[in-house]
């Protein structure tokens, strides 16, 4: 009879509605991660770098691609969007695409330093600048990962990216936005940003998310604590097996 019990209260809890985040409620379940649950921001980087390499593979398989090599193009900030996004382009070399990074705006924090000099070790290619003719862009990529502002949607961060922003909404290839696509408002979604074909949201989708049209949205929170998701009133769907990641 207890078995019976758990499952049916289990069902119920699946049937409600998936929470969206606000850009409040994002930031403090992700200090609630540090300072309550111990976790570290170098953990959390890897986790989510790793599960946005799988979204991808499970997006674009290798097969799919149209061009001969699996060429991505991944575009990092200097905050944590951009350190992620140095993670999931060596997840992604591991997975035997061939990643190279923009990575313009250096960050001087030693875990984020860390995290460039193992690319460069797997002798990932770093781009000087980034091509301002949209058309060498799509004849030499596959895919963009935007990794660029993620939560950090702040006036100041955007005009630092202004031409990066202008090129990517210009591109003809698939963008994968990593959180947040670069230029959307965490809460308003899109005034006039880019208009990504997939989107990885972390931990739990944003509020900019129920704004996304694009193919696929995927969800990689499957370390949340249980406590921690229900405070938050989370209700995250079932991840497949043992699948880091889930497509809503």
């Amino acid at each position: 009879m207890a078995n019976t019990n758990h499952g049916a209260t289990h069902q119920a809890a699946s049937t409600e509605p998936l929470k969206f985040l606000s850009k409040e409620e994002a930031k403090a379940l992700e200090e609630e991660l540090y300072e309550e649950y111990k976790f570290g921001q170098q953990q959390l980087i890897e986790i989510s770098g790793h599960s946005c390499a799988m979204a991808i593979a499970k997006a674009f398989p290798r097969s799919s691609l149209s061009k001969k090599q699996p060429t991505i193009l991944v575009i990092c900030g200097q905050e944590q969007n951009g350190a992620i996004g140095l993670v999931c382009a060596r997840h992604l070399r591991m997975f035997n695409y061939e990643p190279t990074i923009y990575y313009p705006k250096r960050s001087c924090k030693p875990i984020f330093l860390d995290f460039t000099v193992q690319c460069e070790k797997m002798d990932i290619p770093f781009l000087s600048y980034l091509p301002a003719e949209v058309q060498l862009i799509n004849d030499a990529y596959n895919l963009i990962i935007d990794a660029v502002l993620g939560l950090s949607d702040e006036a100041g961060l955007k005009e630092l990216y202004t031409n990066i922003l202008t090129t990517m909404k210009h591109v003809k290839i698939p963008i994968i936005s990593i959180d947040v696509p670069s230029g959307w408002d965490v809460e308003k979604g899109n005034s006039d940003g880019i208009s990504p074909e997939v989107l990885v949201s972390l931990a739990a989708p944003k509020k900019c998310a129920m704004q996304f049209s694009g193919k696929f949205h995927f969800l990689a929170g499957r370390y949340l604590p249980d406590d921690l998701q229900k405070k938050y009133e989370l209700n995250p769907p079932d991840y497949p097996g043992t699948d880091c990641i889930v497509q809503l």
